[in-house]
């Protein structure tokens, strides 16, 4: 998996594909990104939450009585 949006999925966030109005898409609704050489938008998938969930599972305690055992 890449770190950054590929082309259609950049498209498919935005619903177009026209660079001027995804860069619009992206600053109207707060969206983490940067512009490259050619004047494309560059959004990390972490910027959107997609793939930047880090699998952490606690394992639970295990269960102890909140009695003093005589």
């Amino acid at each position: 998996m890449s770190l950054c949006l590929y082309c259609d999925e950049l498209a498919e966030v935005t619903r177009t594909r026209l660079k001027r109005k995804q860069v619009e898409f992206l600053v109207r609704n707060g969206i983490r990104h940067y512009v490259d050489a050619h004047g494309w938008p560059v959004v990390t998938r972490a910027a959107i939450g997609i793939g930047s969930e880090v699998e952490t599972k606690i394992a639970p305690k295990p269960w102890h009585p909140n009695k003093a055992i005589d």
